[in-house]
């Protein structure tokens, strides 16, 4: 088995301080930063990935997904837009150890990595199946919204999908409960 790790949106807006801030961003961002020194280091409790990818929000002019007025369910505060240090990866994580990162959202909303592509249009699914990737652990913020697009999509396209909830902080504690309740009924395992 190859087991590939996704890092979802640890973004600037996406924690303390941002335009669109997740309670615990910084926290997770520090802690995804860890287990990824551990596994860059190797040697004995090393995590068992044969890859770690991220993905980033990527928005230039995503239409009603960002609005004056949001209503935090499908339209939201402008955040990661295209060139802002927003966009940019939080400092508590250092972007070294990704072997590819995946630009989502441009021009309209994207909510799953699988909706990204590398900067020259490689889609993720099809990018870790040319390395034979057949397991994913996903990570990241937020977990009620790219986090569970992301695992959802990642069981869809058939790959063994874990959600490494410890390394995830979400919105609110209700979204996330149904979030974490859907995924796992879609064959998603909850660690």
């Amino acid at each position: 088995m190859v087991r590939a790790l996704i890092v979802v949106d640890v973004q600037n807006d996406f924690c303390e301080g941002g335009s669109l801030a997740v309670a615990g961003g910084a926290r997770v961002a520090a802690d995804i930063n860890e287990l990824l020194r551990h596994w860059t280091a190797g040697g004995d409790g090393a995590p068992p990935y044969d890859v770690v990818v991220a993905t980033k929000d990527h928005h230039v002019d995503p239409g009603e997904h960002w609005s004056a007025k949001p209503d935090h369910a499908t339209s939201w505060p402008v955040h990661c837009k295209v060139g802002t240090e927003g966009a940019a990866f939080h400092h508590n994580l250092d972007p070294q150890p990704f072997a590819e990162v995946f630009f989502k959202g441009a021009h309209a909303a994207a909510y799953s990595g699988f909706e990204g592509t590398t900067a020259s249009g490689t889609g993720l699914a099809q990018w870790l199946r040319a390395r034979g990737v057949d397991e994913v652990d996903v990570c990241g913020i937020a977990t009620d919204h790219c986090v569970r697009a992301t695992a959802l999509d990642g069981a869809r396209e058939g790959f063994d999908t874990r959600v490494l909830t410890a390394l995830c902080a979400g919105v609110a504690e209700e979204t996330t409960s149904a979030a974490l309740t859907e995924m796992a009924g879609a064959g998603v395992e909850i660690v």
